[in-house]
């Protein structure tokens, strides 16, 4: 093992940088892989295109006769960009996501008449191969299912060759299974109750959307390193170890330059996220050695969150053609400054206005203090609750470092 190691260093110590492909200003290729609003007036009826918006902005229902329509379109449209399969992709309660790829492909029952098919009811609604899902207690078999139904908020995107439908997670006896379903129907709570207030102030107001821009915060460490280390492969974290020569004397870092091998990684992230429509804006050294940050504009919070969790993904992937392991763990390494995803979020009415944002006339003011002062209760009422969604064993280890602690709400 102290030769593996020695082995090691010796292999990241030789790495050079990975050329980037220029793929042009980020503007033109921005979303050129979503099936979004532009994408959909081009491949859609205008009958299945107002009802893929009535759903997206009202919540109305979309019946069996348009999915086909629309099923039709987002086939027609991932094919022609080299697609061959797809899959309902959702986000299980294992901090990842999850996919389950089914070809286009189909043929009659005695294998003739090959043909590429995607049906509304396909788009709807699937089934992951979940035969043995755990529901806890004693159940009979047919309930350890999941089902997967199809979410017209988050937009479709194509990844590598695959049509990738954002979905929710439910069970068969209706529970959710995964983080999308709570947080629509937070979405749609809020919605409503600030709807009712917002009108008191502007009439015009028919619908309030909460925003959200994270942070997502990594450690970067080569890909040898990482293979001589069995707890980083295996939990993400170092669990034994001496305290690094170099600790948390960490300025030098945070206002250094970003390496090159880490700044060619970076370019070719943007430029898969800009393929995806994740609109990745800022970059920069972190607190840590070896820790960066990574930050989008502000968006739909429903769509902020698919592409934070999609974008966790991408990084992997990327990572792996710079002989790089990315780490996400709150707290990889004792002693260093640990890793956040820190949440700006606020709320925004149709009509354009920032309802957390000071306002310029006693009136505007007066708006923003009745939505910050309620927003600052629900805190102080909710806290408990607050605390027990962010819990987890991860999450508690960050403490002794410079981050605060969950526990400060």
């Amino acid at each position: 093992m102290t030769s593996f190691r020695f082995e090691a260093l010796k292999a990241a110590s030789n790495r050079k940088p990975v050329s980037v492909p220029d793929l042009g200003k980020k503007s033109d290729i921005f979303a050129s892989n979503v099936f979004n609003d532009k994408v959909m007036r081009q491949h859609l009826t205008s009958e299945a295109y107002k009802a893929v918006r009535s759903a997206m902005d009202y919540g109305t229902k979309i019946d069996r006769k348009m999915a086909d329509f629309v099923a039709l379109g987002m086939k027609e449209w991932a094919m022609s960009k080299g697609v061959t399969h797809y899959t309902h992709w959702f986000q299980p309660l294992t901090g990842t996501t999850a996919e389950k790829h089914d070809a286009f492909f189909e043929t009659s029952f005695d294998g003739a008449d090959p043909v590429e098919k995607f049906s509304g009811s396909l788009l709807v609604q699937q089934e992951p191969d979940a035969s043995s899902f755990p529901n806890g207690g004693i159940r009979n078999t047919f309930e350890a299912r999941g089902y997967t139904a199809w979410d017209p908020t988050s937009p479709a995107f194509i990844f590598g060759t695959t049509l990738c439908i954002p979905t929710v997670f439910v069970s068969y006896t209706g529970e959710a299974l995964d983080n999308k379903a709570p947080l629509l129907r937070a979405l749609l709570s809020i919605d409503e109750a600030a709807t009712e207030v917002a009108k008191f102030f502007d009439k015009n107001v028919k619908k309030v959307t909460p925003t959200l821009g994270w942070e997502q915060e990594y450690f970067l460490i080569d890909d040898a390193l990482a293979a001589s280390r069995p707890d980083i492969l295996q939990t993400g974290r170092t669990l034994l170890g001496h305290v690094s020569a170099k600790g948390q004397q960490l300025e030098d870092h945070y206002f250094g330059s970003i390496p090159t091998r880490v700044l060619n990684y970076m370019r070719d992230l943007e430029n898969e996220c800009m393929l995806l429509g994740i609109p990745v804006k800022t970059r920069h050294n972190e607190v840590a050695p070896n820790q960066f940050e990574l930050a989008p504009i502000f968006e739909e919070t429903n769509l902020a969150v698919d592409h934070n969790s999609l974008l966790m993904d991408v990084m992997q992937k990327v990572a792996e053609r710079h002989h790089f392991k990315v780490l996400f763990h709150e707290k990889p390494f004792k002693g260093v400054n640990g890793s956040g995803k820190h949440n700006n979020w606020s709320l925004a009415t149709d009509t354009g206005v920032n309802l957390l944002a000071p306002g310029k006339t006693p009136n505007s003011n007066l708006q923003f203090l009745t939505f910050f002062i309620n927003t600052i209760k629900a805190v102080s009422i909710y806290e408990e609750l607050l605390r027990a969604s962010i819990a987890s064993a991860s999450n508690d280890h960050r403490l002794g470092a410079n981050e605060a602690p969950p526990a400060i709400i």
